[in-house]
């Protein structure tokens, strides 16, 4: 078993206490019998020393095993989903105090109630493994929440981005384009940027971008059916890495996999950067504020800020999420991006992220998500504009959306476009916002007539809308906890 050297000690005084425990013995009763003080055994266990051999021959001694079993690796089955957590890279690669946690404070949890942690533990890798979460979906959803910790919002990030921008002598109103940021990457950073090869490499026809380091200089191949759009936010992003020092990273985001969670870390980073220097917080915040300030909704007028702003749907969706918290106390929200292929009634969520608590819709596996919700109907619009061999370009809409079951209410405004270079791939971003009293009256459009109002769900199968035309599966989930209730009712009666 590859134990990181850095937990040897604690697997140590996992087995130290679990041995005095099973053997009957108390702390005093060990102290007695190995000559050594409570206060240093207890902090063996706790994972805190090792001792030095003598003082381990005392121990095995006082306990009548022997040296070997006391020193090998190997924990006992009541304790092996703690070895297989000590096992994985996820503790040592994990930088736990990004969520405020004291590694020394997790090893003392993992020491003081191994067998009951142990039962814990054990239950959460049963759940992975049934949902088949792989190390790199642990990481993803490790970012994600550290991302929700702060709000999605991070000011050393964005004053970072204004010192960049101030020392490049970028005017205040301006906002970067591809071809300035091209002069940037290319003179300043020694970049070589060419088009990916799709003939020679057939297997990268799909990918957006690679980066290859070299001795004579970084080269960074693009696919050609990218926008200049995009090919701004790639070279946004590797000016990130660059002027962040940001070491460790992905090559290309079209793996899923990486070797750790600094490298995800970074990417976001750096992709963070990118956002703020193309939709610079000094125009965006005042952009935002006369939007919520229309007393009708304007679609258009949202989809002329992605333009003036040189951005992708999902980048603009992604960098409100940065400031609403922050500039506008609008803290209640969700992001959500679904993909689905034209002609298809597949929706998959292939992004989420949540802001104050966990909202509706989130990821649900093998289930049919609501067919209401404004997210997955804007993309049957678009997929209907393709087929009739429109150019619908940008997509815009929003919804009033009151879940059935908890009479929450969201205003979700959802944006539609094909998704390059993938053919016939279309996605949906949208950005959900909690309607409570203090969001109503920051919104004064909310009231406009024209803008849709719809009671929606999670999923089908947990869905009472029974004459609900979308519906695409029966409430099977639903079905089933009415039945569960009816007979906890029957026994109750039984019992009294």
């Amino acid at each position: 078993m590859a134990i990181n050297t850095d937990n040897v000690r604690l697997v140590f005084g996992l087995k130290l206490k679990q041995l005095r425990l099973d053997k009957g013995m108390s702390l005093g009763d060990l102290s007695q019998k190995s000559g050594l003080s409570v206060s240093y055994i207890n902090e063996i266990e706790k994972g805190k020393k090792y001792p030095k051999s003598d003082k381990i021959i005392a121990l095995a001694a006082a306990m009548d095993v022997d040296y070997d079993t006391l020193v090998s690796l190997k924990l006992s089955k009541r304790l092996e989903p703690i070895s297989d957590l000590l096992s994985s890279n996820i503790l040592t690669e994990l930088p736990l105090e990004l969520f405020g946690i004291d590694p020394a404070d997790l090893l003392e949890i993992l020491s003081d109630a191994p067998t009951k942690i142990s039962a814990f533990v054990g239950t959460l890798i049963e759940i992975a493994r049934n949902y088949n979460m792989s190390i790199e979906k642990f990481y993803f959803s490790a970012l994600r929440t550290y991302q929700e910790m702060h709000d999605n919002y991070f000011e050393d990030i964005e004053q970072e981005a204004e010192r960049f921008l101030e020392e490049y002598s970028i005017a205040p109103d301006r906002i970067l384009d591809e071809p300035h940021l091209y002069e940037i990457i290319t003179s300043r950073y020694g970049y070589r940027v060419e088009n990916i090869n799709e003939r020679a490499n057939p297997e990268f026809a799909t990918v957006r971008s690679l980066t290859i380091p070299s001795p004579s200089g970084t080269r960074l191949l693009l696919n050609n059916h990218l926008t200049s759009v995009q090919r701004a936010f790639i070279y946004g992003r590797e000016i990130g890495y660059l002027y962040l020092g940001l070491k460790n990273r992905l090559h290309t985001t079209a793996l899923v996999e990486a070797e750790s969670f600094e490298q995800l870390l970074n990417n976001f980073k750096a992709s963070y950067f990118a956002s703020a220097i193309i939709i610079r917080r000094n125009l965006l915040v005042p952009a935002l504020a006369d939007f919520f300030n229309l007393s009708a909704w304007q679609p258009e007028h949202l989809i002329n800020l992605i333009h003036r702003f040189n951005t992708t749907p999902e980048s603009f969706c992604y960098r409100i999420s940065n400031v609403l918290p922050r500039y506008f106390g609008i803290n209640q929200i969700f992001f959500s991006r679904f993909n689905n292929f034209v002609g298809q009634n597949i929706f998959d969520m292939s992004k989420e992220m949540h802001i104050s608590r966990k909202h509706y819709p989130h990821t649900v596996k093998d289930e049919h998500y609501c067919r209401r919700w404004v997210a997955l109907t804007i993309l049957n619009d678009l997929g209907d504009a393709i087929v009739q061999k429109e150019e619908p370009g940008i997509l815009c809409k929003a919804q009033r959306s009151t879940y059935l079951d908890t009479r929450d209410e969201y205003l979700v405004i959802s944006f539609a476009q094909p998704m390059s270079p993938t053919p016939n791939l279309n996605v949906s971003v949208s950005m959900g916002i909690y309607l409570d009293e203090n969001t109503r009256e920051k919104l004064a459009f909310l009231n406009d007539p024209l803008l849709p109002a719809r009671e929606v769900n999670q999923t089908c199968e947990r869905c009472a809308l029974f004459d609900c035309r979308e519906r695409v599966a029966a409430p099977v989930i639903l079905q089933k906890r009415h039945k569960n209730e009816e007979l906890r009712k029957a026994l109750k009666r039984m019992i009294h």
